[in-house]
């Protein structure tokens, strides 16, 4: 590991805006905050920027960043300390296991920008909209809690949609090209260093926002989902799988 990482990561440690792995919180995040704000996960944050941009936009809301890297929790965490926003902090855990960290219905909304679209058929289960995970956010959202996804990525985006379909979610938005879209609002607006790079080459920021339905449907469900993305494998959408 670089020098300029182990200053990082000795740094977080005194850091009171972030947490890693800590133990015991579920239920508490309304102590941690000293309020009864409404709770807004980023998920897969890196730096932090959305993080950040939003709890800028919304002061009446708890933003918390969401990451395992703790080198790109640094940046985040340590703007939100020179710039006094303290309705932010960071989390420093697996996304698998956000479960050990929040109670039932503790989360109001659940913001996903710009993750690894994880393509290859294989890793599949790693997309934060695949079943997998939303199965996780049913136990923390509260009822008609909104996740929010935006990316670049155009085969994210569809298999996100078909999946939204698939489970029975409610689709409150659907923009295919948000910098076209007339008036969008301010939290979609925010852009992060990631967005400008347009890793994707699509030209195209899209944006879906759902809740998940009263009850999800069972993991039957995940075999058919998982003969479509070969079918769309095969028309030439996501990467298939290498031998």
């Amino acid at each position: 590991m670089g020098q300029k990482k182990l200053v990082r990561f000795a740094e977080l440690e005194t850091f009171s805006n972030v947490l890693q792995f800590p133990v015991k919180m579920p239920g508490t995040w309304q102590s941690f905050f000293e309020n009864k704000n409404p709770l807004v996960l980023e998920l897969a944050c890196g730096k932090g920027e959305y993080a950040l941009g939003l709890a800028q936009l919304y002061p009446n809301k708890n933003f918390i960043g969401v990451d395992i890297k703790g080198n790109r929790l640094w940046v985040g965490a340590k703007k939100s300390i020179q710039h006094r926003i303290n309705n932010v902090a960071f989390l420093r855990i697996q996304i698998d296991q956000i479960t050990e960290y929040f109670a039932t219905e503790e989360v109001d909304e659940i913001w996903i920008t710009f993750p690894d679209p994880q393509l290859r058929i294989s890793k599949s289960k790693k997309r934060l909209t695949h079943p997998k995970f939303l199965r996780l956010y049913y136990q923390i959202l509260k009822p008609n809690g909104k996740i929010h996804l935006k990316t670049d990525s155009p085969d994210l985006y569809r298999f996100t949609k078909k999946v939204i379909d698939m489970y029975d979610c409610h689709l409150h938005r659907d923009i295919e090209d948000v910098y076209a879209e007339p008036g969008i609002s301010p939290d979609l607006r925010i852009k992060t260093h990631y967005e400008a790079l347009d890793i994707a080459g699509s030209n195209r920021i899209h944006y879906l926002c759902f809740s998940l339905p009263e009850i999800l449907p069972s993991k039957e469900m995940d075999m058919a989902l998982q003969e479509f993305l070969k079918a769309d494998s095969a028309d030439g959408g996501t990467i298939d799988a290498q031998p």
